[in-house]
Parts: structure tokens; sequence; C-alpha cells
């Protein structure tokens, strides 16, 4: 049994949704692999965030999110631009970049005297698995070069060869190219040394109050007496609208970026529970996107419509409201989250293009939901900030693995190794 922390490495990070769970299980993540630039910047304040909370300063982190100090100053005062630029490698993952990579990780591990890796961790980027997008365009979406990505994924394998790895994507994986391609999937990482099984996990089940289904793809070295490892859904009674209530009441256009004070000051138990609001905390990443004047009168005939226990079609609509000429598909185009249910729809990065398949329950507010909403059916702490502007702030949650799932996953992982 290793002593101290296990150790992990998070590649296609994204916004840090796996790495966030892992850590807040106990692992060590030395390095993070992303080519964003805004995600790059999230995940080295998430790095910074986690040494000054080891380091006991964790009020200095608080002094930056509160805007009482600006992170280049917050950095230079600790010098923790090497600590952040060691961990997280900026740079697209490619068969000429690759190597290099790896030879950073591996520099990495040595400076710090880790001999040996626990966990490999990462979801290459999913739209080329998309079913939705296959839908759209079939030939280009099975013909996607994204399809490869876990070519290098396994080249991680055998360069790194980590005890275990966990390897996340949407359930369209399964069947693109009629199945060959996860096929090929799993020989591939069966050749490279590793036992692999794989289930489909719903983080509703995790109690994320979000219905979010992702294939969950965890392999071993072969040799070890491992399996892959029961998770029992968490029954609890929690609802969406305990992540949306004590939020700062918006209209359209208003909010803003940095600190806000909660609308109700008492945590409730979901919050709590879940440590997704603390004591420490204020809301941030707060801002209601603007929308059309025909919008919002659309949102109000679906918050209507949903406050009578409706849901509206696409074709439900007044005549004049309807601008799109497809009226045979995608006809939920405009959807209100479900306030009282114990978990929302999706949320998908498409949201950063528009908010009509995210609209709150609220009929007073009548706008589409914030950064942070979606990040907290994410089941992101309020404490978690997301650089970069709000489009690539949406993005980042969007993508992200639930936090909570992560941890319950890390946890499951750290029993096997321990």
């Amino acid at each position: 049994m290793r002593k101290g922390k296990l150790i992990a490495i998070d590649i296609f990070a994204g916004g840090g949704g796996l790495s966030e769970g892992f850590s807040k299980a106990g692992f060590n993540i030395i390095n993070h692999v992303e080519q964003n630039k805004n995600a790059v910047e999230t995940l080295k304040t998430r790095v910074m965030f986690f040494w000054l909370k080891e380091s006991g300063l964790i009020k200095k982190y608080y002094a930056y999110f509160n805007g009482q100090i600006s992170r280049t100053d917050l950095i230079a005062e600790y010098n923790l631009t090497s600590l952040i630029n060691n961990n997280v490698i900026q740079e697209e993952i490619s068969w000429r970049t690759i190597g290099d990579i790896i030879q950073r990780i591996k520099l990495n591990m040595k400076m710090n005297c880790i001999k040996n890796i626990d966990v490999l961790l990462g979801g290459p980027p999913c739209q080329a698995y998309s079913l939705v997008g296959r839908a759209r365009d079939p030939y280009n979406m099975d013909n996607d070069q994204r399809n490869y990505f876990y070519k290098y994924y396994v080249e991680f394998l055998k360069e790194i060869k980590p005890e275990i790895f966990v390897f996340e994507n949407v359930p369209g994986i399964l069947s693109s190219g009629k199945g060959k391609l996860f096929a090929d999937i799993q020989e591939y990482m069966n050749k490279a040394g590793y036992e692999i099984n794989y289930r489909i996990l719903n983080s509703a089940d995790f109690m994320v109050l979000q219905n979010r289904k992702r294939v969950v793809l965890i392999g071993w070295k072969k040799g070890n007496n491992f399996e892959y490892p029961v998770f029992e859904k968490m029954e609890h009674s929690y609802m969406v609208k305990d992540v949306l209530d004590d939020m700062p009441c918006l209209k359209a256009g208003e909010g803003t970026e940095s600190i806000q004070n909660y609308r109700i000051n008492e945590i409730n138990a979901y919050l709590k529970k879940t440590k997704i609001r603390t004591h420490y905390d204020k809301v941030i990443n707060h801002v209601a996107r603007l929308h059309r004047r025909e919008d919002l009168i659309i949102y109000r005939y679906a918050i209507n419509k949903y406050l009578n226990g409706e849901k509206i079609k696409y074709t439900d609509l007044p005549e004049y409201l309807q601008f799109h000429k497809n009226r045979k598909s995608f006809l939920d185009r405009f959807k209100v989250v479900e306030r009282d249910d114990s978990a929302s729809h999706t949320v998908v990065a498409h949201i950063a293009k528009d908010g009509h398949y995210y609209i709150h329950p609220d009929i007073n507010q009548r706008r589409s939901l914030t950064v942070r909403e979606v990040a907290r059916l994410q089941s992101f702490p309020d404490n978690y900030k997301f650089e970069g502007p709000r489009t690539a702030q949406y993005i980042q949650v969007g993508n992200a693995v639930p936090p909570l799932m992560a941890e319950r996953i890390a946890e499951k992982i750290k029993g096997m190794l321990l």
C-alpha cells in the first residue's frame, strides 16, 4: 500500500470535473492536460485553491474569490507560477505533441519524487460520438478524426503505466461505427496490458440533481485481482429547487461575474450535505444573458404552460413566434427546468449558444439559467471559479463530469488500490 496520497493525472481535462471529484476523495492530481485556454485558466485557479487550502491559506483564496486581491498578485505573493505551469499543460494532444507532453509529465514526476502513477483520468472530446451529432450528419460523424482520440489515450497508458484508468464518454460511443469503434477501443486497451469493463452510469444515481448518462470504462493492469466496482443508487428526497431557490433573483441581462449575496442566508440540507455551498461562500459567475423580446415572450408562454403541468412543442407556439423552418424535428427547443423533480434534464455545452433548453422555472425571472446555476446542477461547489468569458464558462460546465459523481467513483477506485 502506498503511503500518502494516491497520484493521478487528468488528460482531456476540460474544466476539471473529474479531477475535482478525485481531489475531494484525497487524490493528488499532479498534471492536467488541456488545450482550451479558458479551461486551462480555470484549472490553474483550482490548483491554487487546493494548494492554498492544504497550506492553511484558504483565506487568501477567498480574498481572490471575493475580488480583494488580483489573480496576478496572489500568484506573485506565494510564487505559484512554477506550481501551476508544471501542473497544467496547455497543449492539444496529437501525434505531434504527445511525446513532449509525456516527457513533461515524467519530468514533473521526477521533480516531485513520484515513481508511479496510480490513476489516469480522462474523457476525449465526445462530440464525434454524440447520437445527436451523428443524427444531424451521420457521414461526417462516423469519419470524424476525433473518433481516434482514444489512440492517444492508449499511448498514455503505455508510457505512464497507471495501475488503474477511468475513461468517460457519452453513450453514443458504444454505437458509433455500428459498434466497431468501441470494440477497437477495448482491443487497444487490452493490448496495452489492461483488463477493462464498463457501465452506463447516471449522475442522478450519485445524488447529482441531473439526469446525465455516461459510459464509464474502468481498466486495471492485468494480474491485479480487481473487478468493476458496484455503484449502489444513492436514494434521497432532494429536488432541483434545492440548487435554485437560494440564488439571487435576476431578470434577463442582470447579474455580475463578481460576488453577490445569496437570496436565502440559511444553507439547505442538500447544499450542506454535498458541500456545494459553505459559510465561506458568496455567489459568482451568476449573470443572466440578454434575450430577444420574442424569446422572452416564448419563455413566458413556456413557463405558464409548465406551471399548469404542460410541456410545449415548437409547433404549439403562435405562428408569428415560429422562426425555424424545420417543424418536424427538435420540437422541444424550449424547455423549462423542472424545479420539483429529483433531477433536471442533461446539461450540455450547447447552452453556450442559447439558453432555450434551460429556462428558469420562475415566471418573475423569465430567463435562461446562469453559469452558476448550471454548475450547481452539475454539482460544482460554489467556490469553484470558472475563468474566461461567459460563453467559455458555459462550455466548461456543459462538458464536465459532475464532481459529485466523480468523487464517488474515486472513492471506489481508492478502495481498490488500498
